[in-house]
């Protein structure tokens, strides 16, 4: 992705006669607003306009295959892309069918998440990687009652404070260890820190946070 490069994302639901107009219309402002004032030679960043589709466009119902359009400007002999910096993108959700079992590419599996993410009730196991899986969590969240929500965000502001005041201290240890210039400085400096974090953390992070062994860390309890 380049520096700069403007998106227009939207989700449709209900049909509009005028749809590809109104795309054009919006990805005319993100244009007008890279003007300069002064001396400005017209130079502009690319604008890509992406919009989901909970419909089919009249003109395109006999296409039953397609779903899937990417529009730039182009010369009407050559089919050759005249400018490769206005670009709008379609999807037809209603024109895809694929069962999960179906899917075959990265592409698929957005297109399926997009059509069924409010319908799933768990996350499948084929879409477990990383990105999918961060995309479920946050829509479960967002399912969640107010105050719900603001006891996730909570806890979970409480877990980055104190996982950040973990890391500067294992850091700080370090760096105690290397100024005294020897190992016994590190391995003290790890001990010390362990021994702070005994009471709210259990053993297997506080091995993982400092490096010391699971035996290492039992002593500190005894």
């Amino acid at each position: 992705m380049k520096k700069g490069e403007k998106f227009i994302v939207e989700l449709q639901k209900s049909k509009q006669n005028f749809f590809k107009d109104r795309s054009v219309f919006y990805s005319s402002f993100p244009i007008q607003e890279q003007a300069q004032k002064g001396n400005w030679n017209f130079e502009l960043k690319a604008i890509y306009t992406i919009a989901i589709l909970d419909f089919v466009f009249e003109e395109d119902k006999a296409e039953q295959d397609k779903y899937f359009y990417k529009v730039k400007l182009s010369d009407v002999e050559t089919h050759k892309v005249f400018y490769d910096k206005l670009t709008y993108i379609y999807l037809e959700m209603p024109k895809f069918t694929k069962q999960l079992d179906e899917l075959e590419s990265h592409f698929e599996r957005w297109m399926y998440v997009f059509k069924n993410l409010d319908s799933l009730e768990s996350y499948p196991e084929s879409l477990s990687e990383g990105v999918f899986k961060s995309l479920f969590e946050e829509a479960e969240l967002a399912q969640l009652p107010p105050e719900r929500q603001r006891e996730y965000e909570n806890s979970l502001k409480y877990y980055r404070d104190l996982n950040n005041v973990i890391d500067t201290a294992f850091d700080d240890g370090k760096a105690e260890g290397h100024a005294e210039g020897h190992a016994e400085g590190l391995a003290q400096g790890k001990l010390d820190i362990a021994r702070n974090l005994l009471d709210i953390l259990d053993n297997e992070t506080i091995v993982l946070k400092t490096g010391l062994t699971e035996s290492q860390v039992d002593q500190l309890r005894q």
